[in-house]
């Protein structure tokens, strides 16, 4: 099994958190994983995307063209990154942050209000974490108590106390996804 991700939104809204997240509990789960930031130079507000690849087996090259996996944060990540999901594959779309729905027939989509649901649960930063839930529930490639282990595991001292917050905001986003259709 070889899962290719694709991240990607504005500089700020904790794509490439979501990427290190995904990796963490990769290798914490004994996966090979590649995870490659790029973001612009203006960073915060800049356009920022992530690859994340998680094998069972060695990785060949850690470049991703056609993902298994996106998750859109914004408009622009929409129309740069729905074109190139692979058929048959998953789109992950922050409908707080678009202004179109997807229009490819050929993979399925999850619209979920990301930035809303964050803003419910006390902190509009754990919108990241929101799609992140989505994505694993719609792919399987990782278990939510995986990556929660990993939060545990790696988030710095200092952010700690909002640990259960992003337990909280994993386990909405995976049920939102869970009760879309397949």
């Amino acid at each position: 099994m070889q899962t290719e991700i694709i991240i990607s939104g504005f500089g700020g809204q904790g794509v490439l958190f979501a990427g290190q997240v995904l990796a963490y509990a990769a290798m914490d789960e004994n996966l090979h994983v590649t995870w490659i930031p790029s973001y612009g130079p203006e960073m915060r507000g800049g356009t920022a995307h992530c690859t994340v690849i998680i094998s069972d087996d060695e990785i060949g090259s850690p470049l991703v063209r056609h993902p298994a996996a996106a998750v859109v944060f914004n408009q622009p990540s929409l129309d740069k990154y729905e074109p190139l999901v692979a058929p048959g594959g998953v789109l992950i779309v922050n409908s707080s942050m678009t202004t179109r729905r997807p229009q490819r027939g050929d993979i399925r989509v999850i619209e979920i209000p990301a930035n809303t649901i964050a803003e419910e649960l006390g902190n509009m930063r754990l919108a990241n974490i929101v799609l992140t839930g989505a994505l694993l529930a719609a792919t399987g490639v990782l278990s939510v108590e995986a990556v929660e282990r990993a939060l545990g595991a790696h988030l710095p001292e200092r952010h700690r106390h909002l640990l259960p917050a992003n337990g909280q905001a994993l386990r909405r986003g995976a049920a939102l996804a869970a009760a879309q259709p397949a």
